[in-house]
């Protein structure tokens, strides 16, 4: 079996997982009242994987799923980088799976943008703001839960180049970003823009929807299908009604 054939087969069996589980809800089964998100938008779903280091089995695969994936796709990684909290967990599974170095951003709390990361820096000092070794000539991947428009991982490119200086650290790159889902919003030509290499084990809205259509519900699915194709549609208070009455 070809790695892209197994890449598909774990990417399947994982986006089933994760809905059985809970960490991918919808408002059918799980919140007849959908979810606002943090960029304020309205979504009849709503994808949480912090919860995946409570069941071992399942990070256990992701990480060897994610160890296989870098040993594969991304060969001039050798170190990994887990971003805060999320992506802690799975960097320390693939680095058991792999025998690939990780480390950890430290969460910097309150900084969700540039703007926030430079009024952040200025009163800082000269704390790590990535805990593990890190050492001349490294190429790190970024690993994390999923990725949605790339802006925390921007940042963590922010912690990194900041890392380099007060290290003085040389030659020290990041090539790749690894996930697990990718909710293809747009952050593949992003990261591109940044000389990166997006990966993931689930492109949600090409192949993870799909993935799920034998489990969900008829309407639940194409709600989904349509809500990711035009999220705006979604935001009208109206349709929503109509969305909470259909669990009724």
């Amino acid at each position: 079996m070809s790695w892209q054939e197994e890449k598909e087969n774990v990417g399947k069996e994982l986006v089933r997982a994760l809905y059985e589980q809970g960490m991918i809800k919808t408002w059918f089964r799980d919140n007849p009242q959908g979810w606002t998100l943090v960029s304020g938008l309205w979504s009849p779903l709503y994808i949480q994987l912090r919860p995946l280091s409570s069941y071992p089995e399942l990070l256990k695969k992701v990480g060897d799923a994610l160890g296989r994936l870098i040993k594969t796709e991304c060969s001039a990684v050798n170190r990994i980088i887990g971003v805060a909290t999320a992506g802690i967990p799975i960097a320390t599974a693939i680095s058991l799976a792999a025998n690939i170095p990780s480390c950890f951003t430290r969460k910097l709390e309150g900084v969700r943008s540039l703007d926030d990361f430079n009024m952040f820096v200025k009163g800082y000092g000269e704390h790590s703001m990535i805990e593990g070794v890190l050492e001349d000539g490294d190429t790190v991947g970024i690993v994390d839960d999923l990725v949605t428009k790339f802006d925390s991982k921007v940042l963590v490119l922010k912690q990194l180049e900041f890392e380099r200086k007060v290290r003085g650290l040389k030659d020290v790159t990041c090539s790749d970003v690894v996930v697990v889902l990718d909710r293809e919003q747009g952050a593949t030509g992003i990261a591109r823009d940044y000389g990166i290499e997006l990966h993931s084990l689930i492109p949600f809205m090409s192949k993870g929807v799909p993935w799920l259509k034998d489990v969900l519900a008829d309407q639940e699915y194409e709600v989904i299908v349509d809500y990711l194709r035009d999220t705006e549609k979604y935001q009208d208070p109206h349709v929503q009604a109509e969305l909470s009455e259909i669990t009724k």
